[in-house]
């Protein structure tokens, strides 16, 4: 959008995005589902399901909405005892680091715990992100959103939320913060581009290539 601002902050969602964890919670996906009591994920729905939107998913997996944060809590203690089996996207620690070094800062918002995403990460890597914001909500990222920047002093014109969910944008746009769609993580492409995103990213570096992009305006 050309009336904008340059970027400033981004904001990255985690797993789908940052951290490759994709394959570990199809693993365990169908244990979730047999304790909390929703359809199980057959392999061959998975595509059919990468078309959906999250609240589309969430209503065909017959999840009532209140058992939401059970969920979350119990995928959290379980990637906490897993964090060894889930490695970073390839790409990751050189994005994290060519923000920064463009001048642009980092935060993180995820349903995930903080003390997750440090472990994956690691400590290089985790040093590069200058605001944690973790936990699931029942309200979704938005509240989370607006907590970070207040925190970092950021105008939501000015700061650019990435993440591989038709949620993701949703949340960014009802904050009024730019928002950015990654292909390589969970959702579909025609799933992510029904939602309008400002950028859809094929890897990495077309996110470094749309803020430079940003700054040379």
């Amino acid at each position: 959008m050309t009336d904008r601002p340059p970027v400033r902050l981004v904001i990255f969602d985690f797993d789908g995005t940052l951290s490759d964890s994709g394959d570990w919670f199809l693993s365990v996906v169908d244990d979730l589902a047999r304790m909390f009591r929703f359809r199980t994920v057959p392999p061959e729905d998975v595509p059919m399901l990468r078309h959906k939107t999250s609240r589309e998913v969430i209503a065909h997996l017959g999840i009532a909405r209140w058992k939401l944060p059970l969920i979350a809590w119990y995928v959290r203690r379980l990637v906490g005892r897993n964090v060894g089996r889930i490695e970073l996207f390839p790409g990751t620690p050189d994005l994290l680091e060519r923000v920064r070094a463009m001048g642009i800062r980092i935060a993180l918002v995820t349903s995930n715990s903080e003390a997750n995403a440090r472990g994956i990460l690691g400590a290089k890597h985790s040093a590069q992100i200058e605001c944690f914001a973790c936990g699931s909500s029942l309200f979704g990222k938005a509240p989370k959103f607006r907590k970070v920047l207040r925190r970092l002093g950021v105008d939501p014109a000015q700061a650019l939320a990435i993440g591989d969910e038709t949620r993701d944008v949703d949340a960014a746009r009802e904050v009024g913060m730019q928002a950015g769609s990654v292909l390589w993580g969970y959702a579909a492409e025609d799933a992510l581009a029904g939602t309008r995103p400002d950028a859809l990213f094929r890897e990495p570096q077309d996110i470094l290539d749309y803020l430079e992009r940003q700054r040379a305006r």
